[in-house]
Formats: structure tokens, sequence, C-alpha cells
């Protein structure tokens, strides 16, 4: 089971340190005056918030290969390709939840800023981005909550997690016990992340 433990809690941490900053990145291109990056963000976070993430570790994983002329470049392990559609699946998620915090400041602020010299990478670093997080912590919070739970997903690809551990040990033990200590480490690393993001929450409260 310890293995098990060990690919959630590395789906897990890989996606928050990489979907994180691409879901910021992706706020700037959905936020931004180009048409066609605009546009094209739009559309990139329509179709991974309104598609299955299940549906996506599966195109990834399974789908890529067989595309023409490039599937046989596509091909990667189950452990790299979980990793994949978590992140982009995620980044959409998180994009809109910066998107939401982003359009929260009062505009006259860039105007402000301007008036006093900064350039509008220093106001978005020094003045937006500080007021952004505190909107977004409570949201941010959810989604990284839900993303321990999602985590499950993997199994479907065939990867060995947790949930695919308490599986074989309840049917061969003939035991519940394995879902019980399952569902206590889900419960920890809740707990955790909840107990993080409400210091986190009284750090940027003021």
């Amino acid at each position: 089971m310890s293995r098990g433990i060990g690919y959630t809690l590395a789906i897990f941490f890989f996606t928050i340190v990489f979907s994180l900053p691409l879901g910021l990145l992706l706020t700037f291109f959905e936020t931004s005056k180009n048409p066609v990056l605009c546009g094209a963000t739009k559309f990139y976070v329509f179709i991974m918030r309104g598609t299955p993430l299940m549906l996506q570790l599966f195109f990834i994983y399974y789908g890529l290969p067989f595309l023409p002329v490039i599937g046989k470049y596509l091909a990667m392990d189950r452990f790299a390709a979980g990793c994949i559609g978590f992140i982009l699946n995620y980044a959409a998620y998180f994009c809109e939840i910066f998107r939401g915090g982003l359009l929260s400041i009062d505009p006259g602020q860039y105007e402000a800023a301007r008036v006093l010299g900064f350039s509008r990478a220093q106001t978005t670093a020094k003045i937006i981005i500080p007021q952004m997080i505190k909107v977004v912590l409570p949201p941010t919070s959810n989604e990284t909550i839900t993303l321990v739970k999602d985590t499950a997903l993997i199994t479907t690809i065939g990867i060995t997690d947790l949930l695919h551990y308490s599986k074989s040990l309840v049917n061969s033990t003939q035991s519940v016990l394995p879902y019980a200590v399952a569902a206590v480490f889900y419960l920890i690393m809740t707990t955790g992340l909840t107990l993080l993001f409400n210091k986190l929450e009284k750090k940027f409260r003021f």
C-alpha cells in the first residue's frame, strides 16, 4: 500500500507544482488584448472543463499514440500520461479561478500605478497579484482538496495508486479495513491542506 500512497502523492505534487503557474499564465493569455491568444485560451479552457478528466486521461494515454503521423512520438508511460492529464485539466480550472480574482481588482489601480511610475509588469507583480491572492485562496483551497480525491482516477489507466492497492487488499483479505485505511489517508491529506490554506487566508487577510 505504501507504493500506492507514493503514486498518489506524486500525482498530487506534480499537478500542484505545474498547474498553478500554468493556470496563472493562461489567465494572462485569456485576459490579453490579443484576440487570437485570448480565443485559443478560452477554447482550451472550454474543452478541459467541459469534458471528464477520466476521458482526458484515456485520450492522452490510449488515444494520442493512434494519431496519424505524430502518434508514435506522443506515446508515453502511464505515470507521465497521468501527470500531463491532471496538469492540463487543473490548469484550466485554476485559470478561471485566477481570472475571477483578477477581474475583482479595480482597474483604476493600473492607472494609479502608471502615474507613480510603475511598469505593467511591476504593477502586476507588486500590486495586482498580492490582492488577487486574497480573493482566489478560498476557491483554490477547494480545488486543491478536490484534486486529492481526484487522484484516484489514475487507476483507470493502470497506475497502482492507493485506491488500487486498497481494492486488491479487500479482495484478497475479504475485509473492508484497507478501504478504511485509505479513507483515513485521504482525510489526513485534506485536513492538512485545509489547515494550510486557513493559515494562508489569515496571512493575506490584512
